[in-house]
């Protein structure tokens, strides 16, 4: 069992935001999950009572109700493949027997008529996912949503190689890592279709934007391993989390690497802060539509996460803040120490506004947008 923490208020200056048809996505989200049997009856009923479906709807609180649907059911698809493939049973501690099983899914997701995984409640799902996807989505969307989900699955692969050696990564290529295994890429071209446009490659693919999109990955990872430290630590078997790479990497206390982990990502959210107010400036209605849900997705998965059952575990209660705060514990404008990302520093010009007049100028933005969409 691993060492009693009490998280702190951590910082946010994005403005909360939930969908007002949330709890009808709620419902229809546990319905497909029994519709499809996703995981064990065990699992399924865990992941039902999680909250899900207004995860999603924080992430696109303003967006078409029927692609918040699909992305809560394939958020619960995920946690379905994380928790039962990957944490929860041998194939997690086994990469190549994982590997041919993910390539599986994978052949599903790129061809969902293929006869692959019959009767297999995950390729099931996944061949639903799929089909929408192409319903409300563009080719290229879909596509991308498919090299995404191999980026996922290569990750959790890597992942399953600390699990059987029992070993504990760098914090370089721990980060490296969470950049892909925590999902959130996947999620990226979701975005776009809640509010019905394709960003153009020459704004997608620009450095900066895939950089902010990166930040958003990495605060969003962070938090989560913030927030489910508790959880994992009093599980049984191995588990990653940078909580423990920090102590491994600094050879720090727990309640040090927590104090270290939070100034990461408050450094991280300062920049993107920055990066984005920069962005607004010269990019497309489309551009600004997205760099907004990047941060409905950061604030929204911060909200699921001090409030979902998964993390506050009732039954043997985390001590995780009931509130956000409005201050950051670093807001230094230096590199952190981590080489996979400390070139994102170099992309914001150094006479920007000031912290407090850039998330002014976000939260405006933000009630424009969604006054106009």
């Amino acid at each position: 069992m691993g060492p009693e923490l009490t998280v702190p208020p951590t910082y946010s200056p994005l403005p909360p935001a939930v969908h007002p048809r949330h709890l009808e996505i709620e419902a229809r989200t546990t319905a497909w999950a029994e519709r499809f049997s996703i995981g064990s009856d065990e699992l399924r009923g865990r992941l039902v009572t999680h909250g899900i479906g207004g995860f999603a709807a924080r992430i696109l609180p303003d967006g078409r109700e029927e692609v918040v649907s699909l992305l809560a059911d394939f958020v619960l698809w995920l946690f379905g493949v994380d928790d039962g493939y990957c944490e929860e049973s041998d194939l997690g501690h086994d990469p190549g027997e994982l590997t041919g099983v993910l390539h599986r899914l994978l052949r599903v997701a790129q061809n969902p008529e293929s006869p692959v995984l019959p009767g297999d409640s995950l390729a099931e799902g996944l061949r639903d996912l799929r089909h929408r996807m192409s319903r409300y989505g563009t080719a290229g969307q879909t596509a991308r949503w498919i090299d995404a989900l191999r980026e996922y699955f290569f990750s959790v692969v890597w992942e399953a190689s600390y699990r059987r050696s029992g070993t504990v990564p760098s914090l370089p290529d721990y980060t490296l890592m969470r950049l892909y295994d925590g999902a959130t890429s996947v999620v990226l071209p979701m975005l776009e279709m809640g509010h019905g446009y394709e960003l153009q490659p020459h704004e997608r693919e620009h450095t900066s934007v895939r950089a902010a999109a990166e930040m958003a990955s990495f605060i969003i990872t962070w938090d989560n391993d913030i927030f489910s430290h508790h959880k994992e630590s009093r599980g049984e078997g191995y588990y990653l989390n940078v909580l423990r790479v920090l102590q491994n990497e600094y050879g720090t206390s727990p309640d040090e690497a927590l104090t270290t982990a939070i100034a990461q990502r408050d450094r991280v959210m300062t920049l993107f802060m920055r990066l984005s107010a920069h962005l607004r400036q010269q990019g497309s209605p489309q551009l600004r539509q997205y760099l907004h849900n990047l941060g409905t997705f950061i604030r929204g998965s911060q909200d699921w996460g001090i409030t979902s059952r998964r993390y506050t575990t009732p039954e043997d209660p985390a001590r995780l803040p009931s509130t956000l705060c409005s201050t950051p514990t670093d807001d230094s404008r230096a590199p952190l120490d981590i080489p996979v990302i400390s070139w994102w520093w170099g992309l914001v010009p150094d006479d920007d506004a000031a912290p407090h007049e850039r998330a002014e100028a976000a939260r405006t933005s933000a009630g424009a947008m969604a006054a106009t969409t």
